[in-house]
């Protein structure tokens, strides 16, 4: 099915499944403690609002803006906005300190900048003077900017106030959105990710629509992702590995995402939520096997001995799937899910989930086994921004710990040869996901496309 998605941008996307299913659960977010949903029609309605209310502040086609927060509805509402109305998000890392945020900023050409509060707000503040091109701050949690630097005062508004300046501009431009949308194509460009800047300063990304349907359908097969897959959001937004599974998949597919309330309840929210789809990167994995760990040690006697018996029992199915356990494993799997490993996936929220991933940088194969063992479908993957995502991936039937498993469909690929045949050379890739180039740099651009 996921080959045959719809040649349609994201945006266009989000149209279609506000008109296909209006009422189905989009997102979930957690406010003061309470899960809310937001359908399909709400996403979609409020993100035109967000465009509208970006174009009423003088934003044009093709402008640039940043969004400096965590995961939260607002994020992808300012990202899903910029796209209906032919503007480009740009994520900031929320942990970057100042210095950063002004460096991507001011490189990128962000005329608007959403930030999450006032600390996320203060770093733009300070900033302002190498952010000539910045025409407006808007801020979700205002909370303290009473006193904001007089410079700024008249630039800073509030989300809620964008959204309802994009309902007011609505009515002398009915038409902006669907104009834009009839008018998009897959060529334009959708987002620019900021690489980490590991070998120097941050590069730009810039991602199409037609990467990010390139990269889609793979992903989607690979890891059986379906309309009925729920997701909780909480690794950085400005990422590609996050965006994959936040707004490319979900949206193509019509499946839920859930925003905690913030990156330090994950482990509360994983329990609520009980997602069937969870990423990892390896640190995350680490502590939950830390936190299993600690669990059992401080367990009675009885438990102890279950655990490892438990974990001895089911050590051959770190290499199989569910479905490819002959009859008598399927029993000892039961009983020992029954008495002690159902337990554990409840106590880490994972006791739902049909596939886990882990990506990012190497794992150690004896954590992935131990997931495995314990009944979480753990696979590694491996992906780059200029790749728009995840390129190869375990098969979950075929899982070869320690690997990253194989290309995923739509990437022509090749490992060219190496300066020692032993060690071989670089994995190459060639497809629909490849970027476009890093902005305002030729010369990079160069050294990564080649063909």
């Amino acid at each position: 099915m996921s080959n045959n998605l719809p040649t349609l941008t994201l945006p266009q996307m989000l149209r279609e499944q506000a008109r296909l299913q209006p009422g189905r659960p989009a997102i979930r977010q957690k406010d003061f403690g309470i899960w809310q949903a937001i359908g399909w029609d709400d996403y979609y309605r409020r993100a035109s609002h967000v465009g509208l209310g970006l174009r009423a502040l003088g934003l044009p086609a093709g402008g640039h803006v940043g969004v400096l927060a965590e995961n939260r509805i607002e994020w992808v509402l300012a990202q899903m906005g910029c796209g209906l109305v032919g503007a480009i998000a740009v994520g900031v890392y929320p942990t970057s300190p100042a210095p950063e945020v002004a460096y991507v900023l001011n490189h990128a050409d962000v005329e608007v900048v959403v930030c999450e509060d006032q600390e996320q707000t203060d770093k733009v503040i300070e900033a302002l003077d190498q952010l000539p091109h910045l025409r407006a701050i808007v801020v979700m949690e205002t909370k303290g900017l009473r006193n904001a630097d007089e410079r700024v005062r008249d630039r800073i508004l509030s989300f809620a106030d964008l959204e309802r300046l994009g309902v007011e501009y609505e009515a002398t431009h009915r038409h902006l959105v669907e104009e834009t949308l009839a008018a998009q194509r897959l060529d334009d460009l959708a987002l620019m990710i900021y690489t980490s800047g590991s070998t120097g300063k941050p590069k730009g990304a810039m991602i199409r629509y037609a990467n990010i349907r390139g990269v889609a359908p793979g992903i989607i097969d690979r890891l059986g992702l379906a309309a009925d897959t729920v997701h909780l959001s909480y690794l950085p937004l400005c990422h590609v590995a996050e965006q994959m599974l936040t707004t490319f998949c979900p949206i193509y597919l019509g499946s839920t995402v859930a925003f905690g309330e913030s990156i330090r309840t994950v482990q509360e929210d994983l329990r609520e939520i009980a997602p069937t789809m969870f990423l990892g990167v390896p640190r995350i994995w680490e502590k939950l096997h830390a936190a299993i760990t600690i669990r059992m040690q401080e367990s009675g006697p009885v438990q102890r001995w279950l655990f490892a018996r438990a974990l001895a029992a089911c050590a051959p199915f770190a290499h199989k799937s569910a479905a490819q356990r002959t009859a008598g494993e399927r029993l000892t799997h039961a009983i020992c899910n029954g008495l002690i490993l159902r337990a554990l996936q409840n106590f880490i929220g994972l006791r739902e989930a049909k596939v886990a991933l882990t990506g990012a940088a190497p794992i150690p194969p004896d954590v992935v086994r131990f997931f495995r063992v314990l009944g979480v479908p753990l696979v590694e993957v491996y992906g780059l921004t200029e790749s728009t995502g995840m390129v190869t991936g375990h098969k979950l039937d075929d899982v070869q710990v320690g690997t990253v498993g194989v290309p995923t469909s739509g990437v022509e690929w090749r490992i060219a040869k190496g300066s020692n045949d032993d060690l071989g050379g670089e994995f190459q890739i060639k497809g629909d996901m490849v970027f476009v180039g890093y902005y305002k740099n030729p010369e990079a651009t160069a050294q990564s496309i080649v063909d």
